[in-house]
């Protein structure tokens, strides 16, 4: 089973920079609670079959994996692609925590990945110690993507893949109109960049990473689009998307972007569309592929 080594990012404490606040004040937009850690397993194998459609990594044998989290993207990475050993970094202890004990229940994964403490900005390695990297909706949460960028291409090899998932959360559409739900997502999205994240960053990818010094930078907008085609996996998503909008809930209360009764109309309004015949629910995000040189 892999320890977890506690890597220690360098402390500014005059700075204002997110990078730089100790895990306990990072601002996930989610909270670091068990039950977010067990809806960010679900996440990933809801997500997997799109997620990973066109993703290859071939030929890598060394892989970073950034903003790792509980570990629910590293199974299904080491799953899908046997030769590639796993080096996962993230800012958190409470999700690296998680992370061992999720993988260590998969007895098949020892020796394949160790788990790090990290800074994105500020990675532990030396140059070229990886040949892929994959990043899955980190830069969403990150107030810098482009230190983050720079920094992997740093420690890639040439030649190296990156792929890069995020969010583009203006593509949200729920029908039929929900106004407590969009309501609840504005104040959702403008927490988030508050906060020092950007739910926009997908459409971004590309010249985030032309500006990082990438080569041959391609992006596909990959969508979640249910309606009476598939009525099984479109409640399945809707039950899905109100468990993640309210994953923030406790943190909009307190910071009064949001009331009770607004948290409470999400509630009731997700239902109903849950249930609604001839509901549809349309999200979009994009996904970069990348190369070094």
């Amino acid at each position: 089973m892999a320890s977890i080594d506690h890597i220690t990012a360098g402390d500014d404490s005059s700075s204002g920079d997110a990078t730089n606040r100790s895990t306990t004040d990072f601002p996930y937009l989610h909270g670091f609670s068990s039950t977010e850690q067990a809806r960010l397993v679900k996440q990933a194998h809801i997500a997997e079959s799109t997620i990973f459609r066109n993703i290859d990594f071939a030929g890598a044998r060394r892989l970073l994996e950034v903003g790792s989290g509980v570990g629910a993207q590293t199974e299904i990475l080491l799953r899908r692609f046997p030769d590639l050993h796993a080096t996962c970094v993230d800012l958190s202890n409470a999700q690296l925590s998680a992370a061992h004990d999720n993988l260590g229940r998969m007895p098949w994964l020892e020796g394949r990945y160790s788990l790090q403490q990290a800074d994105a900005t500020d990675l532990p390695f030396e140059p070229r110690s990886f040949d892929a990297a994959f990043l899955c909706w980190v830069l969403e949460h990150v107030p810098s993507p482009a230190r983050v960028l720079s920094e992997i291409r740093r420690v890639l090899s040439p030649g190296a893949t990156v792929y890069v998932t995020e969010v583009m959360n203006a593509s949200f559409l729920l029908d039929p109109y929900s106004p407590n739900v969009w309501r609840y997502w504005m104040a959702f999205n403008d927490f988030q960049i508050d906060s020092g994240g950007d739910p926009f960053v997908g459409a971004k990818l590309g010249n985030l990473l032309l500006a990082g010094g990438f080569r041959d930078v391609a992006t596909e907008v990959k969508t979640f689009h249910f309606d009476n085609r598939e009525p099984g996996r479109r409640k399945t998503m809707i039950a899905f998307w109100e468990e993640l909008m309210l994953s923030a809930a406790d943190q909009l209360l307190a910071a009064g972007k949001v009331d009770a009764a607004t948290v409470e109309g999400v509630r009731k309004e997700m239902h109903q569309v849950q249930s609604d015949p001839d509901a549809v629910f349309f999200y979009s995000f994009v996904q970069a592929r990348a190369t070094v040189y």
